[in-house]
């Protein structure tokens, strides 16, 4: 695939849903409390409101009591400028949401298909660089379905890579996100991982590695709070931050990519 520069954070539109009151039964590996739902909504508000100052069209979905975790629709579909491709979540108590999030993906795209095969990938394993798409291999995200994946990527036009996500890391933009400009936010164990070549990275102060899952949308890179050092490493390489609170999501493992899904619609 040849280089796309901005595919990975120049964006019109994003897909959200609003957080359940089911949302307390949300999955976590570690149990710091449950998530209270009213302040989740509190916090998901600012998030769309800091989308929608960064230029994006903001599609807010309604919450689904069924799916506890259905506010992170970033895991059941991954949004390119070609269509949109559902995904299988690699949790039992997810397998709907793909189903449930196929008429947004259709208002916005004509083309809207499913992973091929029996396989799993959630979407917090996919990160979107300008010229490559590095698949993560995880606890939700299986060979056999990263393989399919990376196929139809192939079919599309785009370079894809399966990567062995570093153990102990849940999803594999847990520990990295894209800075854009062929920059990288990653924790010390992913920077190390030689996953990103020659690209300049940007290391996750120690004690901060919640700080590792930020998003660069447009000209802003939003940065959750309470990670000074994390924030202070951004704009040291020359990015402009915006500060979000994402407590509540903490609670169930979500970060600020979980939160949406963020496209550019094709030109025409």
């Amino acid at each position: 695939m040849a280089h796309r520069p901005g595919l990975s954070y120049r964006f019109t539109h994003a897909i959200t849903r609003t957080p359940s009151d089911s949302v307390s039964n949300g999955i976590r590996a570690i149990d710091s409390g449950d998530p209270d739902a009213d302040r989740f909504r509190e916090e998901h508000g600012l998030y769309v409101k800091a989308l929608q100052e960064a230029g994006l069209t903001v599609d807010v979905l309604p919450p689904l009591e069924m799916f506890p975790d259905s506010c992170f629709v970033e895991d059941p579909a991954f949004c390119l400028p070609e269509g949109a491709i559902r995904l299988r979540p690699g949790t039992a108590s997810r397998e709907g949401e793909g189903a449930a999030i196929q008429p947004a993906l259709q208002s916005r795209f004509d083309r809207v298909i499913a992973l091929p095969g029996s396989g799993c990938v959630d979407g917090g394993d996919v990160l979107m660089l300008d010229n490559i798409i590095l698949i993560g291999l995880s606890a939700r995200t299986d060979r056999e379905g990263a393989e399919a994946f990376a196929h139809l990527l192939t079919d599309w036009g785009y370079s894809a890579k399966v990567c062995e996500t570093p153990a102990g890391v849940l999803h594999f933009k847990t520990a990295c996100s894209t800075l854009g400009d062929d920059v990288i936010l990653a924790t010390r164990v992913m920077a190390e991982s030689g996953f990103f070549g020659d690209r300049k990275t940007v290391v996750v102060a120690d004690g901060e590695d919640y700080a590792a899952n930020v998003i660069r949308v447009n000209d802003v890179v939003l940065v959750p709070e309470g990670y000074p050092q994390t924030r202070a490493a951004i704009e040291a390489a020359g990015f402009k931050t915006v500060l979000l609170p994402t407590h509540e999501a903490r609670k169930i493992d979500g970060g600020l990519s979980c939160l949406s899904l963020r496209f550019a619609l094709a030109e025409g």
